[in-house]
């Protein structure tokens, strides 16, 4: 087994909207499997079918920073300049030091909010990923049990449960790829 694909140029799949497109031809698959009488024609995405065989809490921070930290309480220009000379003495500087010093929580916490954003996005997509994966191979197992339970019917039904097949099959690989299993 490889490891799950994190770098998103890497990815096939790099959001839940991307998974989107997956998860419409499990649907599709999903109602070929219960109207046996089903064909391309009737299929939303048709198209795809016909191509199958070509296959800011930190800003809070430093404003508050910034109203409160002078000797002149407010945003009036002295209140502005007093505080900015305050935050600024902290570090051994003046007003231009301020405007770093009361500027770093909001750099840093969004940073970190960025940073928690980022991971706990990503965590939900891989388990989208995941799901749509499980579904998706279900799917496909189904599409593959009709085909051969269904040898009777006419040339129609069976070219749409084999392109329906091609699709999963492609989508399986591609998230098997950034799911990163061998």
């Amino acid at each position: 087994m490889g490891s799950y694909v994190t770098k998103k140029a890497d990815m096939k799949f790099q959001s839940q909207d991307a998974l989107k497109t997956v998860q419409s031809v499990i649907d599709d698959a999903d109602l070929a499997l219960h109207d046996k009488s089903r064909k391309i024609a009737d299929s939303p995405i048709g198209e795809a079918l016909a191509g199958a065989l070509g296959v800011g809490a930190g800003a809070a921070m430093g404003f508050a920073g910034l109203y409160l930290g002078g000797s002149v309480v407010g945003l009036s220009a002295a209140g502005i300049t007093s505080g900015l000379a305050a935050a600024g003495g902290l570090i051994g500087g003046g007003m231009v030091a301020g405007i770093a010093v009361l500027a770093a929580p909001a750099a840093v916490l969004g940073g970190i909010g960025v940073g928690v954003a980022s991971h706990v996005k990503n965590k939900n997509l891989r388990q989208a990923k995941e799901l749509v994966y499980k579904n998706a191979i279900a799917k496909q197992t189904a599409i593959l049990k009709a085909l051969k339970e269904e040898t009777a019917a006419d040339k129609e039904r069976i070219d749409y449960l084999n392109r329906l097949n091609i699709l999963l099959q492609a989508a399986i690989k591609d998230l098997q790829h950034d799911l990163g299993i061998v």
